[in-house]
């Protein structure tokens, strides 16, 4: 069975061919890359949606021109999270109003999680009044840290994972027969869902039929509640700020198609994180996943 699939159902559950120019082109492109790499040695590098190599600088200045940054992470990756809290300082300015939020908080979670920004608890409260993931105090603690240290929201979005596991088992339509309070966790019902979007389809195709179609709902479920609590809690004059698994967001898909379901002319800023054994050029499946994707070498440490 697909790693990714088994990975995927255990959080659930717990191109074009270029002409002969163009390959020469493409071949100076990867050469000037690898002279770069070779004089500046890096953890990373920094990719546009056509492959072509970009700055940070690049994902600053389009990030303070949108209204939501979803930053596509590999949640053991220490490099990306690093760069997370690195954007997120670099937008904080005062002409617009910074909102944090993130998948590893479920909207059960905020009324420990705003207890913590206001000081009302303290670390240890947390950890036990919330579900935090294994790698929370090396990788989310610090983003969550900075939002307590400067005063911004920080919205937990992802939908508990029970009701992701209910909708395995039971389907979208059952949603409909849990309480009221149960309901206020949850984005309005009935969820939207289109079979044909591409995330859901790979979903499906990585199960090999296992689940069937409630396999992707499920998934649907937790990018509608996402994008649900991103869209009512959006700044009127800022910026939203998203860490969520690159999956949720790749080829604007996910959290993204159901941003846009509620708001199309939303200025969304896709972020995509993946890892290659040689980072000097984009691995050609990864071309158009997202505006920008950070290349970093596969062998790089984990942080779990």
């Amino acid at each position: 069975m697909n790693i990714r699939f088994i990975l995927f159902i255990t959080t659930l559950l717990g191109s074009i061919p270029f002409t002969s120019s163009a390959q020469k082109d493409n071949k100076k492109s990867r050469q000037a890359t690898a002279n770069i790499v070779a004089s500046n040695p890096s953890p990373y590098l920094i990719y546009t949606s056509e492959g072509e190599l970009a700055s940070f600088d690049e994902i600053i200045e389009a990030a303070k021109m949108s209204d939501v940054i979803l930053f596509g992470e590999l949640h053991d990756n220490p490099m990306i999270h690093w760069l997370q809290l690195l954007l997120t300082e670099a937008i904080d300015v005062e002409e617009r109003e910074l909102i944090l939020g993130a998948e590893m908080f479920e909207t059960d979670d905020q009324l420990p999680l705003n207890e913590y920004l206001n000081g009302v608890i303290n670390l240890s409260k947390l950890e036990k009044n919330t579900r935090v993931w294994p790698n929370f105090k090396t990788d989310y603690l610090p983003l969550l840290d900075y939002a307590k240290e400067n005063k911004h929201k920080f919205i937990a979005t992802n939908v508990p994972r029970r009701y992701a596991s209910f909708v395995y088992y039971n389907g979208l339509d059952t949603l409909e027969y849990l309480s009221h309070d149960a309901k206020q966790l949850l984005p309005p019902l009935p969820i939207l869902y289109d079979g044909t979007v591409g995330c859901y389809v790979e979903i499906l195709e990585m199960s090999g039929g296992h689940g069937g179609e409630n396999l992707p709902k499920s998934q649907a479920l937790k990018d509608a509640c996402m994008a649900h609590n991103i869209s009512i809690n959006l700044p009127k004059d800022g910026v939203f700020i998203h860490y969520n698994g690159a999956f949720h967001s790749q080829n604007k898909d996910g959290i993204a198609w159901y941003l846009r379901q509620t708001n199309p002319e939303l200025k969304v800023l896709t972020i995509d994180a993946t890892e290659q054994e040689e980072i000097d050029h984009l691995d050609a499946e990864r071309m158009g996943v997202a505006d920008f994707i950070i290349a970093t070498p596969s062998n790089l440490t984990k942080t779990h």
